[in-house]
C-alpha cells in the first residue's frame, strides 16, 4: 500500500525588527561555526569569572592582615565566609536576572553584569575592613547575573550540532576565569612585598595591598563592557505580542495559540540535571578553596608552605591545559561519549586524584612539582567536562522562551551550593588542622575524604533513576 504524500511544511515566517528572527536568518545562511558570537560569549564569561576566585591565593593573608582571626587555625573559618558572600548574592538574584533576560533580552543583562564587575571588584580591592570586603563581594554576586543569559545565548547562536561547542566556550572561559583569577591574585597581590623595587610602602598599593589585581581585572572588564555595543541579540521580540515568542520551524507561533508552557519546577529532566550540576559545583568550589588554603598553609599543619606566587603558577598551568582541552578535545569527547557518559567518566577519574593530594606533603622539589601539576591539570579537565555535560542537558530540556529562567534556577541552586562550599570547606579545613595526630584520617586526609564523598554523590546522581534525560538524548 502506497502511503499518501505528506503535505509540504509551511514556510518559516520571520518578523521584521525582531533580533531573534534576524539571528535565525543568519544561522540559516551560515553553516560554519559562529566565531564572532562565540568570541563575545567567551570574553564576557571570562571577564565575569575572573573576580570570583581572584582572592583565593591571598585569602589566607588577607584575613590575617584584616586582623579578624585571633589564631592561625581560625583563618580558614573567616576566609570561608568571605568566599561564600559572592555566591550568596548570586544565589539570591539569579532567577530574577534569568527572567529579565527572557523579557528584555540577553544583551542588556550581560552588559550590566560586566559593568557591575568594574565597580564592585574595584571597591573590593579598596576594602580595609572585613565587613566592607563581605559587602562588596555580596553586591558583586547579586548584580553579576551574566551566567543565565550567556548560557542561553551560546545555545541560540549555534546550530544543533554546534551546541556542545557553544556551551563548551562558556565553561572554558568560566573555568579559565576561575583559574587565571587566582593566578592574577597570586602574582599581583601585595606588590610591595613581592616587587619592592617597583612599589614602595607609601604608595597606594602599600595601603591597599590587594588593589592591584582588582584594578587589572576591572580594566579588562571595562574593555569587554565597551565591546558589548557590538553584541547581537538573540531573543525573539515580535511586534504586537507582549512577550517574546519562539520561532519553531514549520509553523508561525502566536501567543494566543501556543499551548501553555510546562512548569520548570515540574520539568524533571531539567531539575534532575540542575541537582547534579549543583552537587558538582559545590565540590568544585570547595576544591578550589581547599587547594589554595592547603598549598599555602604550613607543613606542620599538613600543607605545602607555598607562596601565593607558587599557587598562581600551578593554577596557570591548569588553566592552559583547560583551554587546550576545551578547544581541541572536548567536542570529540562529547561526540564519542555524549554529555552523560563523559560526565560519569570524568567524575569517576577525579576520585583517585583527590585521594592522592594529602600524600604529596611528604614530597619536595621536583618530586612534588610534577605530580602536583599533573593532578591539578587533570582535575581541571575533569571538572569542566562535568559542568559542560550537565549544562547541555539543562539547556536542551526547555524551549527558548524559558531558557533564561531555567538557567536562572540552575545558577541560583549552583550559587547556593557554592556559597555553602567555601564556608563549609573553611570550617572543615580549620577543624582538620587541629587533629593532626588523629587515628582516623588525620589532618588534611579528612578534608580530601570529604571532598571525595561529595564527588561520589555527584557520580551516583548521573545514573537512573536520579537523572532524567531530555528527549533528544534518548
Amino acid at each position: 500500500m502506497v502511503e499518501p504524500p505528506q503535505p509540504p511544511a509551511p514556510a518559516k515566517v520571520y518578523y521584521d525588527g525582531c533580533p531573534g528572527c534576524a539571528m535565525d536568518r543568519k544561522m540559516e545562511t551560515r553553516k560554519g561555526v559562529p566565531y564572532k558570537e562565540l568570541i563575545f560569549v567567551g570574553i564576557i564569561s571570562f571577564a565575569s569569572a575572573l573576580p570570583i576566585t581572584s582572592l583565593f591565593p591571598f585569602l589566607y593573608f588577607m584575613i590575617r592582615d584584616l586582623h579578624v582571626a585571633q589564631r592561625e587555625e581560625d583563618i580558614g573559618f573567616y576566609a570561608g565566609f568571605l568566599g561564600a558572600s559572592y555566591m550568596i548574592g548570586r544565589g539570591i538574584a539569579s532567577v530574577f536576572w534569568g527572567i529579565v533576560a527572557d523579557r528584555i533580552g540577553r544583551k542588556p543583562v550581560m552588559a550590566f553584569s560586566v559593568f557591575s564587575v568594574i565597580v564592585f571588584n574595584t571597591l573590593f580591592g579598596l576594602s580595609v575592613k572585613y565587613w566592607m570586603a563581605i559587602a562588596t563581594r555580596f553586591l558583586l554576586g547579586a548584580l553579576n547575573g551574566f551566567l543565565a543569559p550567556v548560557k542561553a545565548y551560546s545555545i541560540e547562536v549555534c546550530q544543533p550540532e554546534q551546541q556542545a561547542l557553544g556551551i563548551s566556550i562558556v565553561n572554558t572561559a568560566w573555568g579559565m576565569g576561575v583559574i587565571i583569577g587566582p593566578a592574577i591574585g597570586g602574582y599581583l597581590a601585595q606588590p610591595v612585598k613581592q616587587y619592592p623595587h617597583l612599589f614602595h610602602d607609601n604608595s597606594v598599593f602599600g595601603r591597599f595591598p590587594y588593589l592591584l589585581p582588582c584594578i587589572c581585572i576591572s580594566f579588562f572588564a571595562t574593555l569587554v563592557f565597551i565591546s558589548c555595543a557590538w553584541l547581537p541579540e538573540t531573543l525573539h521580540k515580535h511586534k504586537g505580542l507582549e512577550t517574546a515568542v519562539e520561532m519553531v520551524e514549520g509553523s508561525t507561533t502566536q501567543e494566543s495559540t501556543e499551548p501553555p508552557k510546562k512548569s520548570l519546577l515540574k520539568n524533571w529532566p531539567l531539575m534532575s540535571s540542575i541537582i547534579t550540576y549543583s552537587v558538582f559545583s559545590l565540590h568544585d568550589t570547595a576544591y578550589v578553596e581547599i587547594f589554595s588554603l592547603w598549598t599555602v598553609s604550613s607543613r606542620k599543619y599538613g600543607g605545602l608552605s607555598f607562596s601565593s606566587k607558587d599557587v598562581g603558577q600551578v593554577l596557570t598551568v591548569a588553566g592552559v591545559s583547560l583551554l587546550v582541552y576545551q578547544l581541541l578535545a572536548y567536542r570529540w569527547v562529547n561526540k564519542i561519549l555524549g554529555p552523560i557518559h563523559s560526565t560519569q567518566v570524568s567524575s569517576a577519574l577525579s576520585i583517585p586524584i583527590i585521594a592522592a593530594y594529602p600524600f604529596m606533603t611528604h614530597l619536595s622539589g621536583i618530586r612534588l612539582d610534577m605530580p602536583l601539576y599533573i593532578a591539578a591539570m587533570l582535575k581541571s579537565v575533569f571538572a569542566i567536562t562535568r559542568v559542560t555535560g550537565t549544562s547541555l542537558l539543562q539547556n536542551n530540556a526547555v524551549p527558548q522562551e524559558q531558557r533564561g529562567a531555567a538557567n536562572g534556577i540552575a545558577t541560583t541552586t549552583m550559587s547556593l551550593a557554592k556559597a555553602f562550599a567555601p564556608a563549609g570547606a573553611g570550617i572543615i579545613f580549620s577543624w582538620a588542622q587541629k587533629r593532626q595526630h588523629a587515628t582516623f584520617f588525620p589532618g588534611d586526609h579528612m578534608v580530601f575524604l570529604v571532598l571525595n564523598l561529595t564527588e561520589v554523590i555527584g557520580l551516583v546522581l548521573t545514573f537512573k533513576p536520579f537523572l532524567a534525560v531530555p528527549q533528544q538524548y534518548k
